[in-house]
């Protein structure tokens, strides 16, 4: 067979082959600026060292304690900060948790993840989320939890129940974060990460593009991803939902490939991660949803909420992906983390 691959596309894709975490502004910025087709062909080559092309990891994802928060998230509908129509729920039981998981695995779910809307988890919450944990992992699935900022000891605990995951996102670079976030700062949410990963739980950790953020924006949150002393195991990457009432709602429509590119500079410069679709699916086509999975994406949210807002039916996800020859991800055991660097605990480079 004939490869038409030139010695210079080579020598592109073997220069990032090599997981790396220093990423500098001008490099990530060359991988937006490079052209579409260039870029997918660099991101797919990248995917297919690490994963198998034709499966995506399939998760569900719960809210287990809705609205009521008291953070000023600007995309966010649970914030008390705005009238969105949202009704407020007390932390679900355990019992009723665990049905939802139940049901999550009758539909081929691999990973249940439960959110909760709190600035962070109060001691007295802790019991029960931890019997979430241990009821979660009983039934076979991976589990995944967010919850807000954490403590060492509370993410040490969470560890020891064996929670396999944590999220707490990025949400964008540390130059546009201000405008979207004002009650706890970038470096709160970095000491979160850090909890997590000295926990010895595995990290899932991302972003939201749509925001009205620049390009050097989407760049420079990828930069802080990757540029962790471990990259995150899962990267979810949002796509903004206007919703009423909170001060994002009216923000214009990110331009599809520009999130596209987003995606596929997330898998070259963290190959070894699982690249989420997580919400704003319900505005993509299928189309779009094929160039994404072409690009790197290889994890999606199932099912037809996400917490508060839309997802696309089930049944439209599996049948997309017959038509695309894709298969739902078998659950195994996954490589051995990265060894850390010698400043496995510094914060991330800007």
């Amino acid at each position: 067979m004939h490869s038409f691959v030139t010695e210079k596309e080579s020598q592109a894709v073997t220069a990032v082959e090599e997981i790396r975490h220093n990423w500098s502004r001008q490099e990530v910025e060359a991988l937006f600026a490079l052209p579409f087709s260039d870029l997918l062909f660099e991101a797919q080559t990248m995917h297919r060292q690490y994963f198998d092309p034709n499966q995506v990891q399939v998760s569900t994802l719960l809210s287990i304690k809705t609205g009521a928060c008291p953070e000023d998230c600007a995309y966010c509908p649970q914030s008390t900060r705005y009238d969105t129509g949202l009704e407020t729920e007390k932390l679900m039981e355990v019992e009723h948790v665990l049905k939802q998981a139940r049901a999550a695995v009758a539909s081929g779910a691999t990973r249940f993840c439960m959110g909760a809307a709190w600035r962070s988890p109060k001691q007295r919450d802790m019991p029960h989320v931890v019997a979430m944990v241990k009821g979660v992992r009983e039934l076979g699935l991976e589990s995944c939890m967010t919850l807000g900022m954490l403590t060492q000891s509370q993410a040490t605990e969470l560890s020891e129940a064996g929670l396999d995951y944590y999220n707490h996102n990025l949400d964008t670079s540390p130059e546009y974060y201000g405008d979207v976030i004002t009650t706890r700062t970038y470096q709160d949410r970095l000491e979160t990460l850090d909890h997590v990963r000295r926990s010895g739980m595995k990290v899932c950790s991302g972003g939201i593009v749509g925001m009205g953020e620049q390009q050097g924006d989407r760049a420079g949150l990828l930069q802080q991803l990757a540029n962790l002393p471990q990259h995150p195991q899962s990267v979810p990457i949002n796509m903004l939902v206007r919703v009423k009432g909170t001060p994002l709602e009216n923000e214009e429509d990110l331009d599809p490939f520009e999130f596209i590119r987003t995606i596929a500079a997330a898998r070259i410069m963290m190959p070894a991660s699982h690249v989420r679709l997580s919400a704003g699916r319900e505005e993509m086509n299928e189309q779009m949803h094929a160039l994404a999975y072409l690009a790197g994406a290889n994890s999606i949210f199932y099912g037809e909420k996400l917490l508060t807002t839309p997802n696309p039916r089930a049944n439209a996800d599996m049948a997309l992906f017959a038509r695309l020859g894709i298969e739902p991800e078998r659950r195994h055991v996954e490589k051995a983390p990265e060894i850390p660097s010698p400043h496995f605990y510094d914060a991330a480079v800007s």
